[in-house]
């Protein structure tokens, strides 16, 4: 098997380590592992693409590339110019450092690289590790992801929907807040929302008295609705939500066409 890894945390993420071992367990001895990552941190960039200017790419190692661009960059460089054409079995985006559940989806560019995957036609998953207290106290703040991250994998490839077509579904796995041992299994949920937890801004004055503004987040640890990603992560649970790249709100097509196609 040929997989395609990269991530937003950048080349040098300890999250990538932790996919890039996942990745070679899934692949096999006789596999190949193909990473193109951010060359720097990439969070937050969704599924931006660098369009209206050029990126460099470099070579690290075997099989082993850093590109200037997003992680949907990444994916782009890797099926055109690192790998020629020869197209992946599977592309995998993070392991990422916090969680990209409920609407940190939207913002992720762990999601994004996955997305682009999915948009190429590629079987694709993005994987994240949600971060809390009990995370922060241990040696290994991915031992959740690194202990069940293969089986997870290997649980989606053999039973996740990979018919091809437009807008093909791509998966969000979100390890809990937990050590290894305490995650309770796995549980396939809608993307949640938490209802007070929105990005802000807060000003700052640097040192030349010049004005910045820096982008806040919201608190990560509210409960989202039962049978969404947050809701059963903080219950540990490892979340497993199918994607779609199509934004349509399908659910007001019908009502909204009888009134406005009269």
């Amino acid at each position: 098997m040929r997989i395609l890894v990269t991530n937003d945390d950048g080349i040098n993420a300890p999250g990538l380590a932790v996919l890039e071992e996942i990745a070679a367990e899934i692949a096999g001895p006789s596999g190949e592992i193909w990473t193109v990552a951010p060359a720097f941190e990439q969070s937050g960039v969704a599924h931006k693409i660098s369009y209206t200017h050029p990126m460099m790419i470099a070579q690290l190692g075997p099989r082993r590339y850093a590109a200037e661009g997003s992680p949907a960059d990444c994916v782009l460089a890797g099926l055109y110019d690192v790998l020629e054409g020869a197209r992946p079995d599977l592309v995998l985006s993070g392991v990422n450092r916090g969680n990209n559940a409920a609407e940190n989806v939207l913002y992720s560019g762990t999601i994004g690289g996955a997305m682009e995957a999915a948009l190429q036609g590629l079987p694709a998953i993005a994987l994240s590790q949600f971060f809390g207290p009990e995370t922060r106290g241990l040696p290994d703040p991915f031992e959740a992801a690194r202990a069940h991250g293969v089986a997870t994998v290997r649980g989606l490839l053999d039973h996740g929907n990979w018919e091809a077509g437009d807008y093909r579904v791509f998966y969000n796995v979100n390890f809990p807040p937990h050590s290894a041992e305490r995650v309770k299994g796995m549980r396939v949920v809608r993307q949640g929302y938490r209802k007070e937890s929105f990005f802000g801004v807060e000003p700052h004055i640097s040192p030349s008295g010049r004005r910045f503004l820096w982008i806040t987040g919201g608190p990560q640890h509210l409960p989202t609705a039962p049978g969404t990603d947050v809701a059963a992560n903080l219950d540990g649970y490892i979340s497993v939500t199918p994607l779609r790249a199509d934004l349509t709100a399908h659910d007001v097509l019908e009502d909204l066409a009888a009134k406005l196609e009269r």
